[in-house]
């Protein structure tokens, strides 16, 4: 409150329209009592007030719960998916092994024999790596027409859901938000590849400016900004 320029000279005018007669009570058969116009006209200054105070603060000057999740959930740091790169043909064990090549062995996605090494994969065993019909036929479903054909794809699989704001702490023009979040599965690669019942929990940096509060979106000098809080996120206990 009080960021934008305004004037108090019309509350000024209008509490001097008072006269101090009004204030007296008088006589009335129900005993002493207020004059009803001078209710009236407090009522309505009352309003104006309420109205005027109201009128020079933005919704964002104020950093609550839920103001904290709309900005974090409207990122576009926090909006953007999650794509996997996928690559068959001759590879490394050590790739071949890895969790996620892991995950479409086990939905019988791809399938692989042992070859030799080439001399910058690495130590034995190499294994050429190719799509099953159910690979194809999966990758028809979520990659640009005639990419399957391709010895690397580019997977949209998964995008965040923001699931609660479970703290704030506020230190003058600065606060750290702590938030939960999960990943949301865009179709059957997301669903394979990333676990979908985990909760994550990350901690954010929030600055007000002369506008209101903003979520920190890259790095600062001092907290942790969105895109920092939700490569560091733990699992939620």
């Amino acid at each position: 409150m009080g960021r934008k320029n305004y004037s108090l000279r019309p509350l000024q005018l209008f509490f001097a329209s008072f006269a101090v007669k009004d204030f007296v009570p008088h006589a009335s058969s129900a005993g002493n009592s207020f004059n009803y116009r001078v209710l009236k006209q407090l009522n309505l200054a009352c309003l104006m007030l309420t109205l005027f105070l109201l009128s020079s603060c933005s919704p964002r000057d104020f950093l609550t719960r839920r103001l904290a999740f709309d900005l974090i959930a409207g990122s576009e740091t926090f909006r953007v998916q999650q794509q996997f790169q996928l690559r068959i043909g001759i590879m490394a064990n050590k790739d071949y092994i890895s969790p996620d090549y892991a995950a479409f062995q086990h939905r019988g996605w791809i399938s692989a024999t042992n070859t030799a090494c080439s001399s910058n994969l690495g130590p034995p065993p190499c294994w050429d790596v190719v799509l099953t019909p159910a690979g194809v036929e999966t990758l028809q479903s979520v990659v640009a027409p005639g990419d399957a054909e391709k010895q690397s794809f580019t997977i949209p699989t998964v995008r965040r859901e923001l699931i609660a704001i479970t703290g704030i702490a506020k230190q003058g023009s600065v606060a750290d938000v702590e938030f939960t979040w999960k990943w949301v599965p865009l179709n059957e690669v997301g669903a394979a590849v990333y676990p979908r019942d985990t909760r994550y929990h990350s901690t954010v940096r929030f600055r007000e400016y002369e506008d209101g509060w903003r979520v920190v979106k890259h790095a600062s000098l001092s907290g942790q900004p969105l895109d920092d809080a939700l490569e560091n996120a733990e699992p939620a206990q």
